[in-house]
Parts: structure tokens; C-alpha cells; sequence
């Protein structure tokens, strides 16, 4: 099965280039992040055309998380982080599809930081760590995706030292996504190329997509039923360098699991 995450930076005005990516990739199951759409505004239709089944939760400008499948109907779990019910921006949606647990995340940006931004970054990020936890302890196969807004180590951005001001690569965001990682989650992206720099993002400007200036923050944490089950993870690269794409890349993982008809 193969399973995918991608921020599409605005999926109307990307549609095509999405359309174009679900043709050629083919994933099972796609997490979207940065919809960027209303709720009543997802192009539902132009999925279904492809075998898609999809939920999503869709906010008027910014944010907005989705599940796209075509190996059974994704049943809602929850489409919100639990721990603070006036947190309403659409970052969060959980669904049940083939016998799996699939978690859409996009975690906040928190610049400029220090500041208000960063406060409720490190919050959510308390709040996902919270949750995480108990989706472990219920002891069935976990997968969370999804643009996480942070570079974990210094190997997974081109520069380190550009970096050192900017919410995405601050210790405490480094430290919240390892003590993360440590509940007992695999980074999947990072176990199958342990040395290799490998990115997911490249910023529009000063030509970064050219000169390979690249950040990985789009992050694949499977729970321990996949140790022995990850065949394959990677990046979706040549996606970057089609005409009007997002900023991100689509990441990918193939796992041993039978899907059910």
C-alpha cells in the first residue's frame, strides 16, 4: 500500500497540478495539507473522478487538512486536535481506512518568534504529543502525516546556519518533535536514507528550488506495527519543478498491508 503526504499550498489553484501528481504517483491514501478553501469550496468532484473517496476540513484562506482514498471509505475520527476547544483553526483530521489509523496534521509555522505565533506552536505541539500518546496506547496501527513546520536535525536543511532565527529550526521546536519521535514513533523518511540530505520544501524565492536550498518538515511517524512493514519511503522531487506547484513536495511510503475489498 502506498500512502502519501502533501501540502498543496491552495488545492483550487493547484488543482491541476494535484490531478496531475494523483494520476502519476497513484497513492492509496493522500493526507493534503494548506487547503486553503472553505469547506464547501474542496473540488470533491475532480477527486472522486480519480476513485477518490476524501474527507476534509476546510477553512476560507488558510489552513485547511484532507484524506483522500481509494482503498475504502475513510471514517471520521476526529477533525480537530483535542485540549482546546477555541482553537479553531482546520489543522487536524483523523480517519479509519482499511484497518489503519491515518492522522492529517499541519502544525503550525510559529514565525515571527518569539512571539504569540511561536506560544501556540510549542501549545499544539504539547497538544499532538498529548494525543499521540494515547493513539499509542490503544495499540493499533498509526500512521500520523503531514507538514509538521519543523527541520529536526541539522542534516534535514541545506544551511543550518541561515536557520538559526526562524520557529522552524529553534531548539524547543527540535525538542518537541523528539521527545515526539521518543513515545515510540518511526520517522520513516529518516529510517529508509538514514545519511542522505533529503528535502521535501523549497521556498519560492532567491531561486532555492534551483540551487537545491532545501528543508525537510513534511514528515512521515509510523507506530511500532510497521517496524518490519516499511518497504519503501520518499519523495515525490520532480513534482517541485512543475509549472505553478507548491512550495512542498509530495512524500510518499509503501508498506506491507492488505488491503481489504
Amino acid at each position: 500500500m502506498k500512502i502519501a503526504t502533501y501540502n498543496v499550498n491552495g488545492v483550487n489553484g493547484r488543482l491541476p497540478v494535484l490531478l496531475r501528481w494523483l494520476k502519476e504517483s497513484a497513492p492509496d491514501i493522500a493526507c493534503l495539507q494548506e487547503l486553503k478553501a472553505p469547506q464547501e469550496k474542496f473540488p470533491l468532484q475532480a477527486i472522486e473522478d480519480l476513485g477518490y473517496q476524501a474527507i476534509w476540513h476546510g477553512q476560507k484562506s488558510w489552513n485547511g487538512v484532507a484524506i483522500l482514498s481509494k482503498v475504502g471509505e475513510p471514517v471520521e475520527v476526529r477533525r480537530a486536535l483535542p485540549g482546546d476547544p477555541e482553537d479553531l483553526h482546520s489543522r487536524y483530521i483523523e480517519a479509519n481506512i482499511n484497518d489503519l489509523r491515518i492522522g492529517c496534521l499541519y502544525l503550525p509555522n510559529g514565525n515571527p518568534a518569539p512571539g504569540p505565533k511561536f506560544d501556540y506552536k510549542l501549545a499544539w505541539f504539547k497538544r499532538l504529543t498529548a494525543h499521540a500518546k494515547k493513539l499509542l496506547a490503544e495499540d493499533i496501527p498509526v500512521i500520523l502525516a503531514g507538514d509538521y513546520n519543523v527541520i529536526p536535525t541539522e542534516m534535514d536543511v541545506y544551511k543550518p546556519e541561515s536557520w538559526t532565527k526562524d520557529a522552524l529550526f529553534f531548539p524547543e521546536s527540535r525538542e518537541a518533535y523528539a521527545k515526539l519521535v521518543k513515545q515510540g514513533w518511526t520517522d520513516a523518511l529518516r529510517k529508509m536514507h538514514p545519511e542522505e540530505k533529503i528535502y521535501t520544501f523549497w521556498d519560492y524565492f532567491r531561486n532555492a528550488w534551483g540551487r537545491n536550498a532545501g528543508l525537510r518538515i513534511d514528515h512521515f511517524l509510523l507506530s511500532n506495527h510497521f517496524d518490519k512493514k516499511l518497504l519503501a519511503a520518499d519523495v515525490d522531487r520532480q513534482v517541485r519543478g512543475w509549472e505553478k506547484t507548491s512550495d512542498h513536495a509530495p512524500v510518499w511510503i509503501e508498506i506491507k498491508h492488505a488491503v481489504k475489498k
